[in-house]
């Protein structure tokens, strides 16, 4: 029930933090707009990890997982912002949204004992996310462009599930929130040696730095709670729960941009929900 609960609190964060990106994408190149994010979150989470994290508890394994957690978080962050930058949401998020089913594999595969019906739970939350997003009113893409979007779709979606199980596995061989800073200060290293590569231009965030700092600061509590999940018993169900950020994000615009909601889009809200109850029970 935990892990779902934090699952719960990460989806809420991320589904604010998406909602940002829709905007700041459109106006700033998203790459930079991620490292911003990322650069941002470091202070932070710095001031909380020294203040409060084991350092203590972390060896070899819990540095090396969080390392790699840390590139994975990079072909997540990638693929989410290109992904958005490029097609509607209703194309990007139901791919994005299919994670949990990677991640509650990793588990199987670990040997935790996951139910026929217990899979079902988790493929009913990916449709009901899938139908909210599929039936959102958007301008069409170019066909063009929808193949590179669910391209990086898929490629943010693997990262995310890569992420999660390798961040998950350092927690519980060190402790939260220096795996965290761990993950996060390479990721950062890491997406600015590409853009290095790539020479994009930063300044081109300038003007939106309140908005990424906010951002910066709803990703850290996202990924923060997914982790935070590691030791507790499911942790995968944390993962399959944080998954409906897209449907999250989605009930934002309708609430403040006034984006119309269609029966089939509340009737997806409550197949989520239902999924997830059955999961905590």
């Amino acid at each position: 029930m935990i892990s779902l609960l934090l699952g719960l609190l990460a989806a809420l964060a991320w589904g604010l933090h998406d909602f940002c990106v829709r905007f700041v994408t459109r106006k700033t190149a998203a790459l930079a707009a991620f490292l911003a994010v990322l650069g941002t979150g470091l202070p932070i989470l710095a001031l909380l990890s020294f203040g409060w994290g084991d350092w203590a508890a972390m060896g070899g394994p819990a540095y090396a997982m969080a390392g790699l957690a840390g590139l994975g978080y990079v072909l997540g962050g990638v693929g989410l912002y290109t992904a958005f930058a490029i097609g509607p949401v209703k194309l990007v998020a139901p791919v994005l949204g299919a994670f949990p089913i990677l991640s509650v594999g990793w588990a199987a595969l670990q040997g935790e004992a996951v139910t026929v019906g217990q899979w079902l739970a988790v493929a009913l939350i990916v449709a009901g996310v899938s139908i909210v997003a599929l039936w959102a009113v958007e301008e069409a893409a170019a066909a063009g462009q929808r193949r590179q979007a669910i391209s990086w779709a898929l490629a943010g979606a693997v990262g995310f599930a890569l992420t999660f199980g390798l961040g998950q596995a350092a927690t519980v061989a060190g402790s939260a929130l220096p795996v965290q800073l761990v993950a996060r200060s390479v990721a950062f290293v890491a997406l600015s040696l590409i853009l290095l590569v790539l020479r994009y231009d930063g300044r081109v965030v300038r003007e939106h730095w309140p908005t990424l700092m906010l951002m910066g600061a709803l990703d850290v509590l996202a990924l923060g709670a997914v982790l935070a999940a590691g030791p507790l018993p499911r942790p995968e169900f944390a993962a399959a729960a944080s998954s409906v950020f897209g449907l999250v994000t989605i009930l934002l615009a309708w609430r403040f941009l006034r984006e119309p909601m269609t029966r089939g889009q509340w009737g997806g809200v409550v197949l989520v929900f239902a999924a997830m109850a059955y999961l905590a029970a």
